[in-house]
């Protein structure tokens, strides 16, 4: 049955409106503290290690009560408050005129200013602080990474970007999926046929899985996440669970890495628990799992000591407290071995979607 979005038409420029108010009260706050012939200076939630905590109810990383204070006073902070303000201005400038950049983008632009970064990296940190401030992700104020991933199934998008206004497409109109870049991002969702989500880590098996046909057989959206997925195709993949009600189900490889892959998807990262709507708490880990390959007698290779001491990691990670996820740690602990989503080939190219596939989504329910 055809879902439609319950969201208003106008969500997108609603949530740019609220950015941009956000922005214009930073900005205004420094501008009053200036005209008061004060130190200007901004309060941040802090992100150190020690205010990271777990909150059990949202299922991901949070950050705690303790800020910090970043004055123009202090002459170590100038450098940074002055990145930092750079920075609100350059975006609101991207918001209003409908653009946008991506994070390398900043880092250039920054120089044609004279405001100096010793390298990106810098750059992104000032970002990250900008989203703690106003309480926005970077994607909101039109600030993205370089695009990989794709999406692919019978799914209507209307475009909300301007030029392309109105303008509707299904994403089964490419054979090699449609990227997801910041116009599809904040597209909305017009019409959709499929009634579950399945997302898969590698490109390979992605394809294969347009070619076997994998979207009308489960009735799918497919979700290429090109290894760890970008914000902007969590944010996506939240908004397919949210809005439409899919369920989600996630296909890595067989290693602590996938294993992450998709704890990352369902409770986020402590690197953005200053973020919320990038999770999907009720997604499914649906493997490959450490009991798969010795289930099905998969090809694999010895684990190594990065991948034990990371399994090792996981297991004390409250994020990983799950029944199945402990079974699985210690079953890939127990066997030394990992595998890649490609050793079930060793069965024929098809044996995945004809075979490993449909008895894991009967498993899950």
């Amino acid at each position: 049955m055809a879902q439609k979005s319950k969201k208003k038409p106008t969500r997108v420029k609603e949530r740019k409106k609220k950015v941009l108010e956000a922005l214009e009260k930073l900005g205004r706050d420094v501008y009053d503290q200036l005209a008061h012939k004060e130190f200007p200076k901004v309060s941040l939630p802090s992100r150190s290690t020690s205010n990271i905590c777990y909150d059990p109810v949202l299922r991901q990383y949070v950050l705690g009560e303790k800020t910090s204070i970043r004055s123009a006073r202090n002459i170590r902070h100038v450098r940074p408050f002055t990145q930092l303000i750079w920075v609100a201005s350059f975006v609101h400038t991207l918001i209003k005129e409908g653009r946008t950049s991506t994070l390398r983008d900043v880092y250039y632009s920054a120089q044609a200013y004279d405001i100096e970064f010793s390298d990106q990296q810098e750059s992104d940190d000032i970002i990250t602080d900008l989203e703690t401030v106003i309480s926005f992700a970077r994607e909101d104020f039109n600030v993205f990474p370089e695009e990989r991933s794709a999406i692919f199934g019978d799914l209507t998008i209307e475009y909300t970007v301007p030029g392309y206004e109105g303008r509707r497409i299904n994403l089964t109109m490419h054979p090699d999926g449609v990227m997801i870049g910041p116009a599809l991002t904040s597209a909305e969702f017009v019409e959709c046929k499929a009634d579950k989500v399945i997302v898969i880590e590698k490109g390979a098996m992605f394809t294969r899985f347009i070619e076997e046909g994998a979207f009308k057989r489960f009735n799918a959206i497919l979700v290429h996440t090109a290894g760890q997925p970008p914000r902007a195709t969590r944010r996506l993949i939240r908004r397919l669970n949210q809005e439409l009600g899919l369920p989600v189900y996630i296909f890595t490889d067989g290693d602590p890495w996938g294993m992450h892959i998709a704890m990352v998807i369902i409770s986020g990262s402590a690197n953005a628990a200053h973020l919320r709507e990038l999770t999907t708490p009720d997604a499914k880990w649906a493997g490959v799992w450490a009991s798969d390959i010795v289930k099905y007698k998969l090809p694999s290779d010895p684990l190594q000591d990065v991948d034990i001491k990371r399994l090792h990691e996981l297991r004390e990670d409250p994020r990983y407290s799950g029944k199945l996820w402990q079974r699985e740690i210690k079953t890939f602990l127990k066997i030394k071995k990992k595998s890649e989503q490609e050793a079930f080939s060793r069965y024929g190219l098809s044996y995945i979607v004809d075979k490993y596939v449909p008895d894991k989504l009967k498993e899950l329910g």
